[in-house]
């Protein structure tokens, strides 16, 4: 079956997952619950895409398999944001502050988190792509430490307001929200696509890209830059879903048996797609909501990342 075939099934699979998501015992009231419904299947397309592609782009850069960019502490960013809103203002500002004005603050606290956290990577020659990964991942083991501490304090009716900003939603998604998010991820993916011709160069490794004459730092830099935009949105659209990018990534590999980022892109988000809309299905009509997607996901990517890891363990 040819690349493009490949992509054809998938994109089949993915419109009918939407297809069966959106029809699915739809009821008397098909102007509301299509609205409703609606907005989920465009939360978890725009979720779903960029996490997909991020993860791509982030596995390409660091040319490893079994890294997320939740390496770089933003998930952990994410919740000590919402654990200090409740821990200094109460549960009160967090329920009565305007959606966007937690998207946006959220979204950017995250962001200049990353460009600091790039700056010490680029600021000094010698410092490889391995040390940012390594800051990335004590820095948001502090922000999980400070986040528990704070979360130990609080009252036990305002733990349950932050509990929910835990798992991944797509049950209260806002309109206005989805269109900011959208917009921001309209305009960096738009902005991707001239780097999009280094990626199949920088699979290669670090110093075959030099020698074939990619400027590595400087391509680096924006496509770690990239990703953190693109993760934050997500992240603060939906809430964290820790292994989705690892289960997706890597099932396209095996699914395209390739390294051309031109399907691999195309793929990992629909595959991504499915694996949102498949997995929501399954906490509606299956668990009746009595758990949450990421739980799913995190569950089911959890044990593919331990055959990866095991898997790598065999080939060495």
């Amino acid at each position: 079956m040819s690349y493009r075939a490949k992509t054809g099934v998938l994109l089949a699979l993915a419109l009918t997952a939407i297809a069966a998501f959106l029809f699915l015992k739809v009821g008397a009231n098909w102007d509301y619950v299509l609205h409703r419904r609606g907005i989920k299947v465009l939360a978890i397309v725009l979720t779903g895409a960029a996490i997909g592609f991020s993860t791509l782009i982030f596995q390409t850069t660091t040319h490893n398999r079994i890294l997320t960019p939740s390496i770089l502490g933003l998930d952990s960013l994410y919740m000590l944001i919402q654990t200090v809103i409740v821990f200094l203002f109460g549960s009160t500002a967090l329920t009565t502050m305007k959606n966007n004005v937690n998207f946006l603050l959220s979204v950017g606290l995250m962001i200049l988190f990353s460009l600091l956290l790039f700056k010490l990577l680029f600021k000094r020659e010698g410092k490889n792509l391995y040390y940012l990964l390594l800051i990335g991942m004590i820095i948001g083991t502090f922000f999980q430490s400070m986040t528990t501490f704070m979360q130990v304090l609080i009252d036990p009716n305002e733990f349950q307001i932050v509990q929910d900003k835990m798992f991944a939603s797509f049950n209260n998604v806002k309109t206005d929200l989805l269109l900011i998010s959208a917009i921001i991820f309209l305009v960096v993916t738009l902005y991707s696509l001239r780097l999009r011709k280094y990626l199949d160069v920088l699979s290669l490794g670090r110093d075959q890209a030099i020698n074939l004459g990619v400027d590595y730092d400087y391509v680096v830099k924006r496509i770690l830059i990239v990703v953190a935009m693109l993760i934050s949105v997500a992240t603060a659209l939906v809430g964290p879903i820790t292994f989705l990018g690892l289960l997706v990534v890597n099932v396209a590999y095996e699914f395209y048996k390739t390294h051309q980022h031109k399907y691999l892109i195309v793929g990992s988000m629909l595959l991504s797609i499915i694996a949102l809309v498949g997995g929501q299905l399954i906490v509606e009509r299956v668990f009746t909501f009595s758990t949450t997607l990421s739980v799913i996901i995190n569950f089911a990517g959890g044990i593919y990342f331990l055959y990866l890891l095991l898997k790598e363990n065999q080939s060495w």
